[in-house]
C-alpha cells in the first residue's frame, strides 16, 4: 500500500492554530519529493493534532482511506484541511509600514550571487552598517569588489569567515557588532545544494545540507529571539513547497525553515521565510536544474524584481511566502503529470487551464515509430543533447550520461506525455529507446479499466467493531531477521537487507549473471533478498527423517518453525 508520512505540530492552519513542531517540517519537504519521485509508492502527509481522540482518529480514517482526495492535510478538532497556494494579499503590513532597514543588518551567505543583490538593496534602503558573513569571508571571490561597491552607496561594511552554525561563533560574531548601530535585522540567505533522489540520500548528505540551512537558522533564532529586531528573513526554496526532482534534503531543510517563521510569528517575534523561485545570473542551483526549471515553467526572475518582491514580502506580515515568476501552461502539465495535486488548484490560473484541457489522461495508442521519437527527444531534452538525432534507437542509456536523476526526469516526461505511471526505475529496467518502447507499447495498449478499479475499495473495509487479539507474532525476512524485535531493529536503524547470492543452494553464479537485462535464464543483479539459514531446519524436532525433510518445500519448513514459536 501507499505510504502516508505523520507528523504533529509540523503546519499551522491558521494563526490560531501553534506550529510548535518546526523541526517534524522537513518531513514535509522530503515527502513532496518522495511524492514527485515515486508516484505509485506515496499517499501523502498528514499533520496530528496534540490530542488524538476518538474524533480525530475518524478524520483521519477518512484521508488514509482517500475519502478526502488530499494528499497534504492537517487533522484538528475543527475539521481536515487541505493544504493550498494562494496569490498573497498587496495590501502591505497590518500597520500599513513598509520595512525599513536601519543600524546593522547581518546578511549570511551575504557574499554569494543572490546575498549581494540583497546587500546592495540595504545599501540603499538605509541600513547603516552591513555585516556579511560566508564560509571564506574576505578571501571569497568577488568580496572585495562587492564592499568598495556598498561603500560607495553609503553603508559601513564588515566582512567576517563565521559558520553560521556554529553557536560559539555566531555568539562571538554577535558581541562584535557595535553599540551605536546594534543589530536590527538578520537576513539569512546562506545554504549549500546536493541534488540526489531519496534513494541516494544519505545521513551525511543530508546534514551537509540542513547545517549550513537549517541548523544555522535555528542558531540565530536562538542567539537573536530577546533582540528588538524589525526583520527576521529566512531565503527559503520553491522546493520546500512545489517538489523536484532530485531535491529531497534541500526540500526537507527548506521546509524547517517556513516552519519556523511561522514558530516566530506564534512567540511574537518578526520573521518572513521566503520559498525563491530561480534567480537569473549566478545561483546556488545549477545550469541542468535551472534549465529543467525553466522547461517545468519557473523561468528565471531579474534580481531588481525579486529583490522589489522581497521588501513587499518583509513588509506584508506574512510568515511563509512564495516568489517566483511562474509560465502557467507548462508549470500545470509538469507538477501535474505524475501527482495530481490539490496543491495548487484553487489559483484561477490553474482552475482556468484545468477547464481548457480538461480531458482524458491518456492518450490513444501511438505506433512504434512516434513512441521512438518520443522517447528520443524526450531524452534528448532530459540528457542536455541537442536533438532526438543524438540519441540512437539502440543505444544505452547510461552510456549517454543518464545518472538517477536524469532518469527520473526523463520518466517524468515519458509520464506527462502518455498518461502513464512509470516507475522510477524505468531507464534502468528497460537500458535502450527500444527497450522503453516495448514496454509503453505494452503499457498504452492494455484495457483503461485497470486504473479505473484502483478507485473502487476505501470505503467499508476500514472500520469494524469486531475485538480482535493478536496472540503471537514470529517471521523470518532477509537482512537476518528471524524476529518482529529484529524486523523493527532492520527498519529503525535504516538497514540494507539486499546480500550477495546464497553459495549453499547449488546455483552456478558465474553462470546465473549476465548484465543484459533482456538476456533470458539469467539475472543483471549481483544480489538479492534472501534467506541464508534454510538449510539449519532441525528435522528431529519435529519428528521428521532427514531425507524427507529434503522433499519438504523451504515455505512449509519456514512455517512449521515460525508456527511453533
Amino acid at each position: 500500500a501507499p505510504l502516508w508520512a505523520a507528523t504533529s505540530g509540523a503546519v499551522s492552519v491558521s494563526p490560531a492554530d501553534p506550529l510548535a513542531g518546526p523541526a517534524q517540517a522537513a518531513l514535509w519537504g522530503l515527502g513532496g519529493v518522495a511524492g514527485v519521485e515515486y508516484p505509485g509508492r506515496w499517499a501523502g502527509l498528514v499533520d496530528l493534532p496534540a490530542a488524538f481522540d476518538d474524533r480525530a482518529a475518524q478524520r483521519l480514517l477518512t484521508v488514509l482511506t482517500g475519502e478526502s482526495g488530499e494528499d497534504q492535510v492537517a487533522v484538528r478538532p475543527s475539521g481536515v484541511y487541505g493544504r493550498r497556494i494562494a496569490h498573497a494579499g498587496r495590501s502591505g503590513s497590518a500597520a500599513g509600514r513598509p520595512w525599513q532597514p536601519t543600524g546593522t543588518v547581518l546578511v549570511t551567505g551575504g557574499l554569494g550571487a543572490l546575498g549581494g543583490h540583497v546587500a546592495r538593496w540595504l545599501a540603499t534602503a538605509g541600513a547603516e552598517h552591513l555585516l556579511l558573513t560566508g564560509r571564506r569571508g574576505a578571501d571569497t571571490p568577488g568580496a572585495d569588489e562587492l564592499t568598495a561597491e556598498l561603500r560607495e552607496l553609503g553603508a559601513r561594511v564588515t566582512v567576517a569567515a563565521c559558520d553560521v552554525a556554529d553557536r560559539d561563533a555566531v555568539a562571538e560574531l554577535l558581541a562584535g557588532i557595535p553599540a551605536e548601530t546594534p543589530l536590527t535585522a538578520v537576513v539569512h540567505a546562506a545554504g549549500v545544494l546536493d541534488d540526489g533522489v531519496v534513494d541516494s540520500i544519505t545521513a551525511e548528505r543530508a546534514v551537509g545540507v540542513a547545517r549550513p540551512k537549517a541548523d544555522a537558522a535555528l542558531v540565530l533564532h536562538e542567539l537573536t529571539r530577546e533582540m528588538d529586531l524589525s526583520a527576521f528573513v529566512l531565503f527559503s526554496s520553491l522546493a520546500s513547497t512545489v517538489a523536484g526532482t532530485g531535491q529531497g534534503s534541500y526540500a526537507a531543510a527548506n521546509a524547517y525553515l517556513d516552519a519556523l517563521a511561522l514558530h516566530r510569528r506564534d512567540l511574537g517575534l518578526p520573521a518572513t521565510s521566503v520559498s525563491w523561485g530561480l534567480w537569473a545570473g549566478k545561483s546556488l542551483t545549477d545550469e541542468a536544474v535551472a534549465a529543467r526549471l525553466v522547461r517545468d515553467g519557473m523561468p528565471a526572475m531579474d534580481p531588481e524584481r525579486a529583490v522589489a518582491a522581497l521588501r513587499h514580502a518583509v513588509g506584508s506580515g506574512e510568515p511563509h511566502v512564495i516568489v517566483s515568476d511562474f509560465a502557467w501552461d507548462r508549470f500545470v502539465a509538469a507538477f501535474t503529470a505524475l501527482r495530481p495535486s490539490p496543491l495548487i488548484a484553487d489559483l484561477p490560473e490553474v482552475a482556468a487551464l484545468t477547464e481548457r484541457t480538461a480531458g482524458p489522461e491518456r492518450p490513444a495508442a501511438l505506433d512504434r515509430a512516434a513512441l521512438l521519437e518520443l522517447v528520443r527527444t524526450a531524452a534528448a531534452e532530459a540528457l542536455g543533447y541537442e536533438g532526438a538525432d543524438a540519441i540512437g534507437r539502440d543505444r544505452i542509456f547510461k552510456d549517454l550520461g543518464c545518472d538517477s536523476l536524469t532518469a527520473v526526469e526523463l520518466r517524468n516526461k515519458l509520464s506527462a506525455a502518455t498518461g502513464l505511471r512509470l516507475p522510477v526505475t524505468l531507464v534502468f529496467d528497460h537500458p535502450t529507446p527500444t527497450a522503453v518502447v516495448d514496454h509503453l507499447a505494452a503499457e498504452l495498449g492494455e484495457p483503461e479499466v485497470r486504473t479505473e478499479t484502483a478507485v473502487v475499495p476505501a470505503a467499508g473495509a476500514a472500520v469494524t467493531d469486531d475485538a480482535i487479539a493478536i496472540v503471537a507474532l514470529a517471521c523470518r525476512f532477509p537482512g537476518g531477521v528471524r524476529t518482529p524485535e529484529d524486523f523493527w531493529r532492520l527498519i529503525s536503524e535504516g538497514g540494507d537487507a539486499i546480500t550477495p547470492f546464497p553459495t549453499d543452494r547449488g546455483w552456478d553464479l558465474d553462470a546465473l549473471y549476465d548484465p543484459d537485462p533482456d538476456h533470458h535464464g539469467t539475472t543483471y543483479a549481483r544480489g538479492g533478498g534472501f534467506l541464508h539459514d534454510l538449510a539449519d531446519f532441525d528435522p528431529a524436532f519435529f519428528g521428521i527423517s532427514p531425507r524427507e525433510a529434503t522433499t519438504i518445500d523451504p515455505q512449509q519448513r519456514l512455517l512449521l518453525e515460525t508456527t511453533w514459536e
